[in-house]
């Protein structure tokens, strides 16, 4: 699958990550979607055909992410996803394999469903124990609702990225491909598989041509958190009836089984 999906990138027009971040999408909507290998090379190939650019860094249109998921203790962020609770939190290191750049990320989901991102700059060897750094510990404190005290590492993803940009500079898509899983509490590991998660961010002023060709392939809106997805397949002692169906969504949606977690319930 890589190589037909480098075939296609590589016909794309590049965009560079100067010129991403200038991109500034007012009154934005965010959407996700779930898919297999399959599709992609069919949604990458007519968003080649309609002028979709793609981000180059350091001559790599591919680029490796690592995440690490933050936590309490008794998992209350984790658990506030779980209980469908509206207004919560997500705290995040991670670092960008190509550049090693690495952050200290706060994502704030409000009751409206908007969800806000607040980052600082930390030394690449902080991310794993980014509370010794005492301006991360403080920008903690000042974003969000913990102290660094209160939390620790639980659960990091891993995976392979691509961001297309649509040649009116309306809307950027990220998309999540070889997602793998660890979780530090309990040392199991954890993969997607060949499943690939889909996010379009939108100006909501403009149509969107993405809307349409991931329509054309049936592939629709679904919501879907990394961190809550690995923790359900690296943590047996987490609650997880919340993300039954969408664990059985993602193995329908690639005809392949990613945990064998609900076989005694099925």
């Amino acid at each position: 699958m890589q190589q037909q999906v480098n075939d296609i990138l590589g016909r794309m027009a590049p965009i560079s990550l100067g010129e991403m971040d200038s991109i500034k999408l007012m009154n934005r909507i965010d959407t996700k979607f779930v898919t297999s290998g399959a599709v992609l090379r069919l949604i990458l190939e007519d968003a080649a055909g309609y002028g979709y650019r793609v981000c180059e860094i350091e001559g790599q249109r591919t680029t490796g992410y690592k995440s690490l998921y933050y936590d309490t203790p008794d998992l209350f962020m984790y658990t506030a996803h779980q209980n469908g609770r509206k207004t919560r939190q997500k705290v995040r290191t991670r670092t960008y394999l190509v550049s090693g750049q690495t952050f200290l990320e706060i994502k704030r989901k409000n009751n409206r469903g908007r969800t806000k991102k607040k980052r600082i700059g930390i030394p690449e060897e902080d991310f794993g124990h980014f509370g010794t750094n005492p301006e991360a510990a403080a920008f903690l404190k000042e974003k969000s609702w913990f102290s660094a005290e209160q939390l620790e590492p639980r659960c990091t993803t891993e995976f392979d990225r691509i961001t297309l940009v649509n040649p009116e500079k309306t809307e950027r898509l990220t998309i999540d491909t070889c997602l793998h899983f660890h979780n530090y509490a309990t040392g199991r590991e954890g993969s997607l598989a060949d499943a690939v998660i889909i996010e379009l961010k939108q100006d909501g002023r403009h149509p969107s041509p993405m809307k349409r060709i991931l329509a054309r392939h049936r592939v629709k809106p679904y919501r879907v958190s990394k961190y809550t997805i690995g923790t359900v397949l690296t943590d047996p002692g987490a609650k997880d009836n919340r993300f039954k169906e969408k664990i059985r969504y993602i193995e329908k949606t690639i005809n392949k089984k990613i945990t064998d977690r609900y076989e005694r319930t099925a």
